[in-house]
């Protein structure tokens, strides 16, 4: 069974720093892409940072380059979130997600909440 389990959210202030985990198990990290989306109220979804390709790359939104940085840890079948110079419209729940690379099915976590502000 596929289970996404994140966690290292919480409030920050502006300029702070978070690092989030998303522990993944009853997958196979080869034929999935880990990614982080998130949502805030009234938004839709949106990919934050993703690995491509099996994870030889790397996709990020526009809004985070160069504050965040996806990177994993294979040996604990976990990927992580490190998210510097926060912003208060980096608040949303963030999700793990896990994309089989071979049709278009999706596993996701139950999120969890980050917010920012002063």
């Amino acid at each position: 069974q596929v289970q996404l389990v994140e966690s290292g959210g919480g409030l920050v202030q502006p300029g702070g720093s978070l690092r989030l985990s998303c522990a993944a198990s009853g997958i196979n990290r080869s034929a999935y892409n880990m990614g982080w989306y998130r949502q805030a109220p009234g938004k839709q979804r949106e990919l934050v940072a993703a690995y491509t390709s099996g994870g030889s790359n790397t996709n990020y939104a526009d809004s985070v380059k160069g504050r965040f940085t996806i990177s994993r840890d294979n040996a604990k079948n976990t990927v992580y979130l490190q998210m510097n110079s926060l912003k208060p419209e980096d608040t949303a729940v963030y999700y793990c997600n896990a994309k089989y690379r071979w049709s278009p099915v999706n596993y996701w976590g139950q999120g969890t909440q980050v917010t920012v502000s002063s």
